[in-house]
């Protein structure tokens, strides 16, 4: 095991090389090409030291103002979506150094000079362009630094202020210290930058997130915060991670403006190993972080600081009469909107059959105009964003459809992948406002993405743009369509006319409340659902009823039902359908169909 001498959150590359010789020095006969692509039990190290010895409250999050004080080579925290992934590169992973083994996993060049012709051994990672999570909202963005971390981190930079050194005297430490040096990475990013020098890499990697360069791909909304991140993995299978995951990363995080400055012919060798021309973001612009341990995140990893209670019936239902209250004052005493708007903030694709997604319910709210869309649906997207953590609005033009690319494309030119506002992740909340469409021609662009809203209304799927082929893509979207008449472009699941009874002073909830509603929504999308043999013989016998009643009823109309059901049973935190929500589904049905009279 890694000894005390060895930070691992100050110089985990450190704690890697460390536990690399041990190995290596444990048998006469070592061949480092068994290690490929395999952990020596580095990544045993850092678990203990994150999970078990409560390391992991210690390690601080990437984004634009932690960025100003985190020390390069030092461990972070990294969340974000997986917007491209860039295939796989070699590195040199082992060399030897007179007649020891050294290694130069996890980082980005070598620690030293490896000489001209070293004996070495290549091995292969994997690359992933990971941005901030878009239409992420504010409120479930982690990045506090503890303000002991962040005097650790100033103590250890005043203890080596003045003219930055040369190269060559940090190799020098490096050789002279080993493993257990406090330096412990890579050596063109060993170079200390002087506080005053810090902001000015905050500002190169803020233009990176937000700037339109070719080589960046950039998505919509990006939190402020956040910025992009070339993700390195090591030792996973490819099929873990998948294009559009939500994933944390905690590794090596190394940013330097001036990598490219400095080379020595090892790093060349390293450089034209490593890095694709194709896949190059520069280094100078985006931080590269080495992921030791990664896990894929769900909603309910985004509820900051929230106390999960016990999920007792009484407090469900206490939470739903709140929450049931608040929308209803919101949308100007509407309870019927209200209560729809409550079954499609629940809902989630949770099977698919063929091209059916089974759970969604998309909801079109019409009779609005651009004069009452502020007054009332202002309030409903403040409140969607304050109670769910991914979520966009966009103003559906005729302009907008014209000459924006909803879809991801690939760009074989650059071999990367170009995003378009539809790459959400699961659990994303997109309202279209439809208040300021007029009368137009739509172009050849602007058809192509109207038939990519409805293909994702009707079946939560994205086409992406490979030139000469198109990739289905699935989604898990809630779309909320807000529209003067019922949308053509955009046919909803559930139309409703809405019926505000008069504008009504709207409370301010507490935070109290709003944790409470983010744990009630986060959790109940994701319950269990059955219907026991009793009720489905009276279900069947409803739907003959109401057959028989009216024609112009489908099959789409029996599923939507069924899917209200479900959605209605979980509000009240029941895994089983029952007669009494049945029977407010029913009356839910008919007090909508009032409406159209």
């Amino acid at each position: 095991m890694v000894g005390p001498a060895v930070d691992c959150l100050l110089n985990p590359l450190g704690a890697v090389r460390l536990s690399f010789e041990k190995v290596a020095s444990a048998s006469d006969g070592f061949d480092p090409a068994s290690l490929s692509n395999k952990d020596w039990g580095a990544k045993d190290v850092f678990q203990k030291f994150l999970f078990d010895e409560g390391g992991l409250s210690q390690v601080p999050f990437l984004d634009i103002e932690n960025q100003r004080w985190i020390r390069p080579n030092s461990l972070v925290r990294f969340r974000g979506m997986v917007q491209d992934m860039l295939g796989n590169e070699f590195y040199i992973g082992a060399f030897k150094d007179g007649s020891t083994w050294k290694t130069n996993k996890f980082a980005d060049v070598s620690s030293i000079d490896m000489g001209p012709r070293p004996e070495m051994q290549i091995w292969e990672r994997s690359l992933f362009y990971c941005v901030p999570v878009p239409g992420q909202n504010s409120w479930s963005v982690q990045s506090y630094p503890s303000s002991s971390l962040i005097h650790r981190y100033h103590a250890m930079s005043s203890s080596q202020h003045g003219e930055k050194r040369s190269r060559g005297s940090i190799v020098d430490d490096v050789e002279s210290n080993g493993s257990n040096s406090e330096l412990g990475g890579t050596s063109s990013c060993f170079k200390k930058q002087r506080e005053e020098d810090l902001p000015s890499q905050a500002l190169q990697a803020s233009h990176c997130s937000q700037g339109h360069d070719a080589d960046i791909s950039m998505v919509s909304n990006f939190n402020k915060k956040s910025l992009s991140c070339l993700v390195k993995i090591y030792d996973s299978m490819e099929s873990e991670l998948k294009l559009n995951d939500v994933v944390e990363f905690i590794g090596v995080f190394t940013f330097d403006p001036e990598l490219v400055v400095h080379k020595t012919n090892s790093d060349t060798l390293m450089d034209d190993l490593c890095e694709d021309p194709l896949a190059h973001l520069p280094p100078s612009k985006v931080p590269r972080l080495h992921c030791l341990i990664h896990r894929k995140l769900d909603i309910q990893d985004f509820l900051v600081g929230l106390h999960i209670p016990e999920p007792k019936p009484s407090l469900i239902r206490g939470i739903r009469e709140t929450l049931l209250r608040h929308l209803t004052s919101v949308l100007g005493n509407d309870g019927v909107a209200a209560q729809c708007i409550l079954l499609h903030l629940l809902s989630t694709v949770h099977a698919r059959v063929d091209s059916v997604a089974v759970g969604k319910l998309s909801l079109n709210l019409c009779g609005l105009s651009a004069e009452t869309v502020p007054i009332f649906i202002g309030h409903l997207n403040l409140v969607v964003q304050s109670i769910l953590p991914f979520s966009q609005c966009i103003p559906l033009t005729v302009e907008y459809l014209n000459t924006t690319t909803l879809a991801p494309r690939k760009d074989y030119q650059s071999n990367r992948l170009i995003t378009g506002p539809l790459q959400l992740v699961r659990g994303t909340h997109l309202t279209f406002d439809e208040t300021r469409l007029i009368s137009g021609t739509l172009n050849s662009v602007g058809v192509a993405n109207v038939r990519l809203l409805k293909n994702l209304m009707e079946c939560q799927q994205v086409e992406y743009e490979f030139d000469y082929y198109k990739m289905e893509m699935p989604a898990d979207v809630q779309l909320l369509i807000l529209s003067e008449g019922k949308s053509n472009i955009l046919p909803a699941d559930l139309l409703l006319p809405f019926r505000p009874v008069g504008i009504t002073s709207v409370t301010t909830p507490t935070e109290e409340d709003l944790h409470a509603w983010r744990w009630y929504l986060a959790s109940l999308r994701s319950y269990s659902h059955a219907i026991e043999p009793e009720m489905q013989k009276v279900i069947e016998d409803d739907m003959v009823a109401a057959r028989q009643g009216d024609r112009t009823l489908g099959a789409a109309d029996f599923s939507r039902w069924l899917t209200m059901g479900r959605l209605m049973s979980a509000s009240f935190g029941e895994a089983n359908l029952s007669l009494e929500h049945w029977q407010m589904v029913k009356e839910l049905e008919r007090l909508k169909n009032e409406r159209f009279k």
